[in-house]
């Protein structure tokens, strides 16, 4: 009795998914014969389970080319792209082989068209978050930004929308303001400025909606950090893997000695970058290190400066 107790056990382990050992001769050793729905026990040849459901596709594929070709599976589910279908259909009077559509379906067309419109934008916020997708897009397209801040933008959108917040203002400017409060949570390195470079509000208007958005939205952000713009500024400069660890490091000391207080990141991050590279013999002027950053010459050499002075860095003689 305990050994049929026991073998009903395995068993129902096995049709749980749970293959353990076979329930005749107790071995490990399984093998799974996908062509039959079997699997075998490779001691004894017990057939351990059989009628086995093949969960894969019904086609075979032998390169990787036949197997992305035969694939019916979509791009991943996105936020950006919405819970509607993105196509439209065509306002021209011809069907999909160029002939022309006659009179009565060119009016059934016309009627289904019409729904289409309206099935896909039911509600004033779906229409506004259709037309704060667009804007995303065109602001994520002139960033380089990747997906993922693409989504946590939306989603603080969304959120300052449900609120209330969104009313009275642009989209342009709310939407502005959400992507730049994203890169800031996910330590994407953006600045205000160059976020509002391409918007037509300005840069005065993002900050307001910025600034809206943490107070109101609930939305919060961590301090920025220069260390994240020195990759960055280094890739635009080409600089070497030891000028980036040096510059980093000199931040680091900075923060520890309480000087990136109230100060613009990524001129932090660029004189600290310029000071490494003299330091490390990759030697770039202070022009070409604002250029990279996109700040003033007058601010990179003013926290140069400072920085040098404060944290007493010894540099080499000029020849």
């Amino acid at each position: 009795m305990e050994k049929e107790r026991k073998d009903i056990e395995d068993l129902l382990r096995i049709y749980e998914g749970e293959i353990l050992r076979c329930p005749n001769c107790g071995s490990d050793k399984l093998i799974r014969d996908p062509a039959r729905g079997e699997i075998i026990c490779a001691v004894c040849g017990y057939v351990v389970r059989e009628r086995e459901i093949d969960r894969g596709p019904e086609w075979r594929a032998f390169t990787p080319e036949e197997r992305e070709r035969r694939s019916r599976v979509g791009a991943p589910i996105s936020t950006v792209m919405g819970d509607t279908l993105t196509t439209d259909i065509d306002w021209r009077s011809k069907d999909a082989s160029g002939r022309q559509i006659e009179g009565s379906r060119r009016l059934d067309m016309h009627r289904l068209r019409k729904w289409h419109i309206r099935t896909r934008v039911q509600t004033s916020i779906e229409r506004n978050l259709s037309q704060a997708r667009i804007e995303l897009e065109r602001l994520a397209a002139q960033l380089d930004l990747p997906q993922h801040v693409k989504e946590h933008a939306l989603e603080i959108y969304r959120r300052a929308l449900e609120t209330g917040l969104v009313r009275g203002r642009s989209i342009e400017s709310v939407m502005a303001a959400a992507i730049y409060a994203a890169c800031r949570d996910l330590k994407v390195p953006r600045t205000l400025d160059e976020i509002a470079k391409f918007t037509r509000a300005g840069r005065k208007d993002v900050a307001r909606c910025y600034r809206l958005l943490v107070r109101e939205a609930n939305v919060r952000v961590p301090l920025p950090d220069a260390r994240d713009f020195v990759s960055r500024i280094a890739g635009a400069l080409n600089l070497r893997g030891e000028t980036v660890k040096m510059a980093k490091e000199i931040l680091k000391r900075a923060k520890e000695a309480g000087l990136t207080a109230g100060k613009d990141p990524a001129g932090l991050a660029a004189a600290a970058i310029y000071i490494a590279a003299i330091k490390t013999g990759d030697i770039r002027t202070q022009k070409d290190v604002a250029r990279a950053a996109q700040v003033t010459e007058v601010t990179v050499r003013n926290r140069y400066k400072e920085l040098v002075k404060k944290l007493q860095i010894d540099l080499p003689l000029k020849k």
